[in-house]
């Protein structure tokens, strides 16, 4: 199919973006099955929406990029930024946020190491106040793989973590809405899309395959953003006129992408979209976005090509 040809499925839109804060870790263990688990465990809960934070895998590491030649993973943690409140609250919030999914998630695997993987740091965060105390005045600071490390000492003997974890600015958000015919070409998209997305150094799907787009506005305050009940296919007839979802599509799963950049993130956006294209079953493309209300940033989709 030609360019032209693909890029008019395309819907003439754009996603909305934020900015966010985030830190990039390496996490080590001594046998992938472990890694893995710290990983997936870690950044199993997307909760910028609701107020917390979130994480996703980077993509993961083999023993000759990683400095204690183990089996690793890099992974990245974000949070928003409250532009209504000093941006030390944020901070602040961020920190306890991280500390919880490290401590739970992955401390407590068998033989785990945390190092920082941001080069290019603005601020660092002293690891030792919520993590390194875990150690409960046994924890020490030692010189390994020329960093400065917290030796936590724990019943697996032991926990290591770097003392400062760098932070920076990045773009939270940025997503896009595959338009699908059938089931099987809502999974083919969307796992190649992930595929795709992931050689994109710096960013990470949070959702992965999301099924549950939401809105601002909702009936129920309590719960916080509800479903996109204009985009819901099963509420098309209910809906009737004023339902928003495109003749003969049944599903719409939406990827979103959290990035280092905005360069990065509208090279994972172009990837992605550039593979569901491809797949039969598969009659369109779009984006999440509030009228520009919400966002700070408008990534135009069809600009990115």
């Amino acid at each position: 199919m030609a360019n032209s040809d693909k890029t008019s499925k395309i819907e003439d839109t754009y996603a909305e973006a934020f900015d966010g804060i985030f830190c990039r870790v390496m996490v080590t263990a001594a046998d992938e099955q472990t890694v893995r688990a710290a990983a997936e465990d870690a950044t199993a809960t997307p909760s910028v929406v609701i107020g917390r934070i979130e994480g996703g895998i980077e993509r993961y590491l083999n023993e000759k990029e990683t400095p204690d030649k183990r089996k690793g993973a890099l992974l990245q943690f974000w949070a928003e930024i409250n532009s209504n409140k000093p941006f030390s609250e944020s901070l602040q919030k961020f920190e306890k946020e991280l500390s919880y999914r490290i401590r739970q998630d992955i401390l407590v695997k068998p033989f785990t190491m945390v190092l920082d993987a941001l080069p290019q740091a603005e601020a660092k965060i002293d690891m030792m106040e919520r993590v390194g105390h875990c150690g409960d005045g046994y924890e020490r600071v030692e010189k390994r793989y020329g960093r400065k490390v917290i030796v936590v000492p724990l019943m697996v003997p032991d926990f290591i973590i770097e003392k400062q974890i760098g932070y920076a600015h990045g773009i939270t958000g940025a997503n896009f809405w595959v338009m699908c015919q059938t089931k099987e070409a809502l999974k083919e998209a969307g796992e190649e899309a992930l595929k795709a997305i992931h050689k994109i150094e710096g960013v990470i799907t949070p959702f992965d395959i999301c099924s549950a787009g939401s809105k601002p506005e909702t009936r129920y305050p309590l719960i916080g953003p509800t479903t996109n009940h204009l985009y819901c296919p099963s509420l098309k007839k209910q809906l009737g006129n004023a339902s928003k979802v495109p003749p003969g599509v049944n599903y719409i799963p939406e990827i979103v992408i959290n990035g280092m950049s905005m360069d990065s993130v509208k090279a994972a956006m172009k990837a992605g979209i550039q593979t569901v294209l491809d797949v039969d079953g598969v009659v369109g493309v779009s984006a999440g976005n509030y009228g520009g209300k919400l966002g700070k940033y408008k990534i135009y989709l069809r600009e990115l090509f």
